[in-house]
């Protein structure tokens, strides 16, 4: 997806994005933050784009749609459409000034998403139905980390960081609801 139609997407996704648990509890206040860091994510993927840094747009929006996609599916919030992927479609291909900083921040979006998936435990316990939460979304992180990879071997390098970005909005969000211990680098997470 090309990063403009990327905004468009997740600007409108959050105009249709509400927080499902009752008002003044800890559920919805979990909510809130998602919803929070969703918006600064947004916000921030649109101040780049308009700056002419299309490089941090591409990730801030992907990362955004972590987040996103971690509240709906986690019923913390709901949308009245259907959730869209952003991982579909040609992406802009970024060439000249931006290859060489697509390339870095490429290279460092895996190892960042590497160590993140490397540095939590799950909190819940082993029986509940959080466990198995967790376990789902150290699954997504690792899935798309992966694609990345393969995307990554292909010097598809707008690809590769779509799928980076996305993936550790995903385990960042499930961090910050609590559904990790973190073991190690509490660095690489927003708590």
């Amino acid at each position: 997806m090309k990063i403009g139609e990327c905004q468009i997407l997740l600007t409108s996704l959050l105009s249709a994005t509400g927080i499902s648990a009752p008002a003044n509890t800890y559920y919805a206040e979990i909510a809130e933050t998602v919803l929070e860091m969703t918006r600064a994510y947004e916000s921030d993927g649109i101040a780049f784009f308009k700056s002419g840094d299309p490089v941090n747009a591409l990730a801030s929006f992907y990362y955004g749609f972590g987040w996103l996609h971690f509240g709906v599916s986690s019923g913390l919030l709901t949308l009245a459409c259907p959730v869209a992927c952003p991982l579909k479609g040609s992406p802009d291909i970024l060439t000249g000034p931006f290859r060489a900083k697509l390339e870095e921040k490429t290279h460092r979006y895996e190892h960042l998403l590497d160590r993140a998936v490397s540095s939590v435990t799950s909190a819940p316990d082993p029986a509940t139905r959080g466990h198995e939460f967790a376990e789902r979304i150290l699954f997504i992180a690792r899935v798309y980390g992966r694609f990345g990879k393969y995307y990554l071997d292909s010097s598809s390098f707008e690809e590769a960081l779509s799928h980076f970005s996305y993936g550790h909005g995903w385990l960042d969000a499930g961090v910050t609801a609590g559904f990790f211990y973190i073991t190690a680098e509490r660095d690489l997470f927003c708590v």
